[in-house]
C-alpha cells in the first residue's frame, strides 16, 4: 500500500519555497545522508558517490558551499520554519543571488556560529539548531516572559508529554505491525492487490485541486495535481524519481526526496517494513487525535528515523512522521490517516493531512479502483531537457 503523502507536500511547499534559489539544478546522483546523530553539515561517506555541491548548481553559494546541491532548499525550508519568515526575508524576489539584504548575510554569520557551537560543545553533532533559539521568531527572545504572557505564549501539546513507561510492558513492534497488517485486511488481501488509482481534491490554504495517483506493485508510483496555473507531476520507476511543477523546473529527486519517494512507492509497504527498516523500536505510548496510539521507530543505516503510531484498539496507522535531513537540523513531515474504508477487502485511508512547518494540504479522496491497468507512460521518466548554452 503506497503511503500516498509525498505529493501533498510538493504541492503544499511548491508554490511558496520551489522558487527559494536561481539557478535550476542538473542531473546529480544521490548521496548516503548522515546518521541520526548528524555530524557537521559537510560531513561525507567515503564510498558516498561523488554529487555537484550547491555551490556548483546555484550562485552565490557561501557557508553552505559543500552541502550536496539536493540539500539546499531542505535547507532554506527549516530556516524559514525556525525564524517565522518567508523567503522574501532574506532574499531580493527574482535576484536570489543578490546579498542586498542585511538579514541574508547576518543568517551567515550565524549559521558559522551554530556550528562552531555545535563542533565545540557536541563534537559536531547538531544539537543546536536555528530553531533551538528563534523557535518561530525572526528574533530570539532573550528575557522570560512574565506570568500571564508565559502562560499565553507556553506551546500547546495536546497529545500530552511522555511520561515514563516500562517498555517492557508494550507489545513488540513486530507484534505491534503484525495488528496492523490484519486490521487492513490481512497479508492475502494485501498481496492480491496489483494496481490502485486514487482520485480526489487536495486542500491547500483553502484552495481545492484535483489529484490523481497511480501505484503499481511492487515499487511504481506517479501523480498528478492539477493547479490553477499547471499541475504538479511526481513519478517514481522503481528505482529513480522525477518531479516537475511551476514553479520548479523538472529535476531528479535525490536525497530525502528520493527516499521519500522510494518508501512511498512501495506498494506493499505494510508487508515490507522489516525490508525497508534494519529494526524497528518502540517508543513510550501517545495520544494521536483522542486515540490512544502505541508509538515505532524505524532506523536505517545514515538516516533519520521514520516514527509510526498505531491506533491501539484498531491497530490502524494514524500517523507517520518522516525527518528530512538539513544542513542546518532535521525537516519533520507529518501526515494523519483517517476515514479508512474497505475497497476490494482492504482498508484505506481516504482522507490523509500532511503538515510541515508552515504549511499544511489535506487529501480527501472521492474513488479508488484496484487491480485496473495503468499505461506504463504514466511511469515512465522524461528524458532530460538541455537549454541551448547550458
Amino acid at each position: 500500500m503506497a503511503i500516498k503523502r509525498r505529493v501533498a507536500a510538493l504541492a503544499a511547499t511548491g508554490g511558496l519555497l520551489g522558487f527559494l534559489l536561481l539557478v535550476p539544478a542538473h542531473n546529480k546522483r544521490t548521496l548516503a545522508q548522515e546518521a541520526p546523530g548528524m555530524a557537521g553539515p559537510v560531513a561525507q561517506s567515503a564510498q558516498a558517490p561523488a554529487v555537484k555541491t550547491a555551490a556548483e548548481v546555484y550562485k552565490n553559494i557561501k557557508v553552505l558551499k559543500d552541502i550536496p546541491a539536493y540539500e539546499l532548499i531542505p535547507t532554506m525550508e527549516f530556516i524559514s520554519a525556525s525564524l517565522g519568515v518567508r523567503c522574501e526575508y532574506c532574499h531580493v524576489e527574482h535576484h536570489f543571488d543578490q546579498d542586498t539584504k542585511r538579514p541574508k548575510l547576518r543568517a551567515r554569520e550565524m549559521m558559522q556560529m551554530m556550528f562552531a557551537i555545535d563542533k565545540d560543545n557536541f563534537h559536531g553533532h547538531m544539537e543546536v539548531t536555528c530553531n533551538t533559539c528563534h523557535n518561530g521568531s525572526a528574533h530570539p527572545a532573550g528575557i522570560p516572559a512574565v506570568a500571564e504572557a508565559a502562560v499565553a505564549a507556553r506551546p500547546d501539546h495536546p497529545e500530552g508529554p511522555e511520561e515514563h513507561v516500562n517498555l517492557a510492558s508494550l507489545p513488540q513492534p513486530d507484534a505491534i505491525v503484525a495488528k496492523y497488517v490484519e486490521a487492513i485486511g490481512g497479508a492475502e488481501a494485501l498481496r492480491k492487490i496489483k494496481s490502485r488509482v486514487i482520485t480526489g481534491t487536495m486542500t491547500v490554504f483553502g484552495h481545492a485541486m484535483p489529484i490523481e495517483i497511480d501505484a503499481q506493485a511492487p515499487d511504481l508510483w506517479a501523480s498528478v495535481t492539477t493547479l490553477p496555473r499547471g499541475r504538479i507531476v511526481t513519478i517514481y520507476n522503481g528505482h529513480e524519481g522525477w518531479a516537475a511543477g511551476a514553479p520548479r523546473p523538472p529535476h531528479v529527486l535525490e536525497g530525502g526526496e528520493l527516499d521519500e519517494a522510494r518508501l512511498e512507492a512501495d506498494f506493499y509497504f505494510p508487508l515490507d517494513l522489516h525490508q525497508d527498516f534494519v529494526s524497528l523500536r518502540e517508543r513510550p505510548p501517545q495520544k494521536i487525535n483522542g486515540h490512544d496510539a502505541y508509538v515505532v521507530l524505524g532506523f536505517r543505516p545514515g538516516m533519520p528515523p521514520v516514527q509510526f503510531y498505531f491506533d491501539q484498539q484498531s491497530g490502524l496507522l494514524l500517523r507517520m512522521v518522516y525527518l528530512t535531513q538539513t544542513a542546518v537540523g532535521l525537516l519533520p513531515e507529518q501526515t494523519d490517516y483517517s476515514d479508512y474504508r474497505e475497497v476490494d477487502g482492504v482498508k484505506l485511508p481516504f482522507q490523509w493531512t500532511v503538515s510541515r512547518p508552515g504549511v499544511q494540504s489535506t487529501v480527501q479522496v472521492a474513488e479508488i479502483r484496484q487491480n485496473v491497468p495503468i499505461s506504463e507512460s504514466k511511469f515512465t521518466i522524461p528524458a532530460p531537457q538541455h537549454a541551448a548554452g547550458q
